[in-house]
């Protein structure tokens, strides 16, 4: 099964422990933790469902490609990292 794991400064807003969530997308796997954790939907998804601007989600060390629809394929050893990006001057 899929691990998700959290960058730790998202931890600041809402609780997000690294976990296994079954999907064969990003997607579907998403969902499965926004299912456990719905408050986490919003800090890591727009309204329309797709990735948050300031979000970057990483499969095996890959970027996503698909920010909107989230169809990036998923296998079952992958891990996912999810990150806030942080900007500064």
């Amino acid at each position: 099964m899929p691990k998700v794991a959290f960058t730790p400064n998202l931890s600041r807003h809402v609780e997000c422990p690294t976990l296994d969530a079954p999907g064969v997308t990003l997607r579907e796997v998403l969902d499965a933790v926004f299912a456990g954790n719905p408050r986490l939907r919003g800090y890591v998804l727009d309204d329309q469902g797709g990735l948050r601007r300031h979000m970057s989600v990483f499969i095996d060390d890959t970027q996503v490609r698909d920010r909107k629809a989230l169809s990036d394929p998923v296998g079952p050893e992958c891990r996912i990292f999810v990150a806030q990006a942080l900007s500064g001057g």
